[in-house]
């Protein structure tokens, strides 16, 4: 039964249901691009690579910081990602007692095999969909992300 009755709120409902099936399509997803990387890689690992991935390098405390995780659990998943020879460690240069943490050749090929079989479902979801609708739509997605009022088109 509807929380409530009025325009705004059903529409509030109607968007909350749609980012329900969009998260789970979106575990589901992780899920299985986890285990296409690495047998038995739990979906937090490969969320953890793939940041490793975006942002070239960085500390445990940059990417608990970035992930917003426990320092636990972040050192957990990179003994596990460096145990599958996913990641390299190298000393920080801008603090000895750190270590940086980027991809290795192995684990960037394995996400490139994952990342190039997945490449295109977003592309052919969105495939009738015009680039003024795909700008639209990113423009919102980034508005809410910060909490923004977004422009009129």
């Amino acid at each position: 039964m509807s929380r409530g009755s009025d325009p705004r709120s059903q529409a509030f409902e109607a968007l909350e249901r749609e980012f329900e099936l969009i998260f789970t399509q979106f575990r589901r997803s992780a899920m299985a691009n986890a285990s296409q990387v690495s047998e038995g890689m739990l979906p937090g690992a490969y969320k953890v690579l793939t940041t490793i991935s975006r942002i070239g390098s960085a500390t445990l405390s940059e990417l608990t910081e970035i992930l917003l995780t426990d320092k636990g659990q972040m050192s957990r998943t990179i003994r596990e990602l460096d145990e599958r020879g996913l990641i390299d460690r190298a000393p920080d240069p801008s603090d000895g007692r750190s270590m940086r943490i980027s991809l290795s050749e192995f684990g960037a090929h394995r996400l490139a095999v994952t990342r190039g079989e997945k490449e295109h479902e977003l592309r052919d979801a969105m495939g009738r969909w015009t680039v003024s609708d795909i700008v639209r739509f990113t423009e919102l997605l980034h508005a809410l992300s910060l909490g923004l009022t977004p422009r009129e088109t």
